[in-house]
């Protein structure tokens, strides 16, 4: 027996617009009054919009013009879905911050993709949510040529916005979100927090309440007058522009005088709103004006498609937090670029004392090795030996710190930024193009080099410093250390035998957060004033005199992020292989430094009596380790600054090309200081300014 299947024959608009607006009309007796139209938007829909340059509507708008009676129906059915329905809350809410608290926001929407918040179902919002619900239908809709939607606003005969100004009318409700945004601004603006930003709008009258006004003012001229808009020439509809740019320069000043202040998140986010607030009003503000009949369907479907998009994107979440952090990750990286430019040497004098650094850096480290196994023979908890080895570790970086000495691997997270804030501002002879990328080649061989000689300086002092602390201990106390550890101290160095480069790409990480660390305390000790709260405080000047309070408040700016930033680093890698422990992962931190203080507690404790083979891995495991602390934490950093000054990747191709070239012209540049001194490559513009 032979089974035939035959193919279901291919749905198009015009089968979808026979069947439900034909002479049967079966649009009527639908369930579901929206049935219809969602099935021609879904045949309508690109597959893959992406690869659509054009979304053409020419087939269906013949089949309406051959079609009379389809097109009657349709009409029919379009103005009986879309009859007094409710828009203002899309205009004024959606697409727009809703609350100042960032993780409640990302969670709301996180929420909102997997089940979506569903309005009444007199709404128009309810309509969009039902046949526009794809995240992109803005996109496909805006491909449409606009002759095409003119042509079908034609046929279908679509009345003018500006008809009526009744109860629910679109007018109507144009002007309700309108003083909906207009409060709104007005209300946040006069927030204690967004007036500090800018004190040079203190002893002046507010941009946005004689914005309001004059809005007011406007829209009962529309209510009363019988054309109910107003001509685009118009003096008081010029006078309203010419406030709304008042108003965004309040917002642009309030951002710009971040760098001054510093920036909270919540401070950020109010003004973000009022930013998406003025943009969405400058649109519906623009609907007021008309100057042809022409301009009046041009309105009306411009309005249509705002409303579907804006609908679309309210709960998108890669754009939410792209425009919430990337002024806050700005002043973070601003600090880091500022701390990074103390990491890249020059000439021969700042390379070899970048080296005696990094040699005293290398020291601590070593104390560090020796205690740590010392820390690790207490009787205690997982917690009990997360708490010794946090401290052990945070309190020997905050000595390396204090002391001014380096530790290399911190150094990456902060001069990634001070290479972006390069690319950004302009390097010597200010170039572009060839000759900007060329110059940053220049300087991204002396960051290199920086790193070069900072690992060296770190492993020659490590492995010595640990080695005398193990044979001290033994000489006094009898007592080898290692003798029981060697084996996992040296295995935990190999590529090939344990997780070393996964755990080593671990410790990157820790070594990009402490920086955004730094950079985030100090921006916030910036918008708090602390500095000057130090020096203006009734205690201090009273018991310490005004000179040392003074020095006291310099101290605390100069070191204190510092100080957080290195404390947490060191809570990041004294409790990572406790945590893992705790939930049963293979989580450890490998950095290359205290990778060389163990390789010598290691062959002590085996007492040099180790495998040439283990040795190899050993040693060729610490610079795995510390290439790979240097690729993860520079690479994040990069990151973060390209995103944090919109900077495109695509930059990288050319950066990286240079670079190369570079290399290839000059290898010996990325390792020694061989070129002549020259002025500094990075331009501070607070110092130019």
């Amino acid at each position: 027996m032979k089974l035939f299947f035959t193919a279901k024959p291919k749905a198009t608009a015009a089968g979808i617009l026979i069947e439900f607006f034909g002479e049967a009309q079966s649009w009527r007796e639908t369930n579901d009054i929206l049935e219809p139209l969602v099935e021609l938007i879904r045949l309508i829909r690109p597959l893959n919009i992406k690869d659509e340059q054009k979304v053409d509507l020419q087939e269906m708008i013949s089949f309406l013009k051959q079609n009379f009676s389809c097109r009657k129906q349709l009409s029919i059915y379009l103005k009986e879905i879309f009859k007094d329905r409710k828009f203002n809350k899309i205009l004024s809410d959606a697409a727009i911050l809703q609350d100042v608290d960032f993780i409640f926001e990302v969670k709301k929407r996180i929420f909102a993709k997997f089940l979506p918040y569903q309005p009444q179902k007199d709404t128009l919002e309810y309509v969009l949510n039902q046949v526009f619900y794809l995240a992109n239908d803005a996109i496909w809709l805006n491909r449409i040529p606009l002759s095409q939607l003119s042509e079908l606003y034609e046929l279908l005969k679509f009345k003018s916005i500006y008809e009526s100004m009744e109860t629910n009318s679109v007018l109507s409700e144009v002007l309700i979100a309108e003083h909906l945004l207009i409060q709104r601004i007005s209300g946040r603006a006069s927030e204690t927090d967004v007036i500090k930003m800018v004190p040079e709008f203190e002893d002046l009258e507010s941009p946005f309440s004689a914005f309001e006004q004059e809005l007011y003012l406007i829209e009962e001229r529309i209510r009363t007058s019988g054309k109910h808009y107003i001509a685009s020439d118009d003096i008081s509809f010029s006078q309203l522009l010419v406030l709304q740019k008042q108003c965004e320069g309040f917002v642009d000043k309030a951002f710009h005088n971040s760098s001054k202040y510093g920036i909270s998140l919540r401070v950020n986010q109010n003004l973000l709103k009022i930013r998406q607030q003025l943009v969405r009003l400058k649109f519906l503000i623009s609907l007021l004006t008309v100057d042809t009949e022409k301009d009046k369907k041009n309105n009306g479907i411009a309005l249509a498609l705002e409303l579907i998009r804006f609908n679309c994107y309210k709960n998108n979440v890669r754009k939410f937090i792209g425009e919430s952090t990337q002024l806050i990750s700005y002043e973070i990286t601003q600090h880091t670029a500022k701390t990074g430019e103390h990491y890249i040497t020059e000439g021969r004098k700042e390379y070899f004392k970048m080296f005696r650094t990094a040699l005293g850096g290398g020291f601590i480290v070593g104390i560090l090795c020796v205690i740590k196994v010392l820390l690790s023979k207490a009787d205690t908890s997982f917690f009990g030996h997360a708490f010794l080895y946090s401290m052990n570790y945070a309190f020997g970086f905050i000595a390396i710190y204090i002391l001014g000495f380096t530790l290399a691997t911190k150094q990456p997270a902060m001069t990634a930024s001070a290479l972006i804030r390069a690319l950004e501002e302009g390097v010597v002879q200010e170039g572009k193009g060839a000759e900007k990328h060329k110059a940053f080649a220049v300087l991204f061989a002396r960051v290199f080099r920086s790193q070069f000689i900072a690992f060296v300086g770190n492993v020659l002092m490590a492995f010595p410093v640990s080695l005398l602390g193990i044979w001290l201990i033994d000489y006094f106390l009898h007592y080898n250390i290692a003798a029981t550890k060697w084996e996992s101290l040296l295995i935990d160095l190999s590529p090939i035998h344990s997780l070393a480069i996964f755990h080593a790409a671990i410790a990157g990480v820790f070594l990009f957060l402490s920086g955004i660390i730094s950079g985030s305390v100090a921006n916030r000790d910036k918008h708090n004033q602390v500095y000057f709260r130090i020096t203006e405080h009734p205690f201090l000047k009273r018991n310490f005199g005004k000179t040392r309070t003074v020095k006291l408040a310099k101290l605390y700016e100069k070191r204190w992020a510092g100080v957080i930033s290195n404390f947490w680093f060191g809570v990041f890698m004294g409790s990572t292989a406790s945590i893992g422990l705790f939930l049963g992962l293979n989580l450890d931190i490998r950095h290359i430094t205290f990778g060389s203080g163990n390789l010598a507690l290691a062959l002590y404790g085996a007492n040099y009596k180790v495998s040439h083979s283990m040795l190899f891995w050993g040693v060729f495991g610490i610079g795995i380790i510390g290439l790979v602390n240097f690729i993860v934490s520079f690479s994040l950093s990069l990151g973060l600054a390209f995103r944090s000054r919109a900077i495109s990747l695509f930059e990288l191709r050319f950066v990286t090309i240079s670079i190369w070239n570079h290399f290839k012209a000059k290898p010996m540049s990325f390792f020694f200081p061989t070129e002549k001194k020259t002025h500094n490559l990075i331009i501070d513009k607070e110092t130019n300014s």
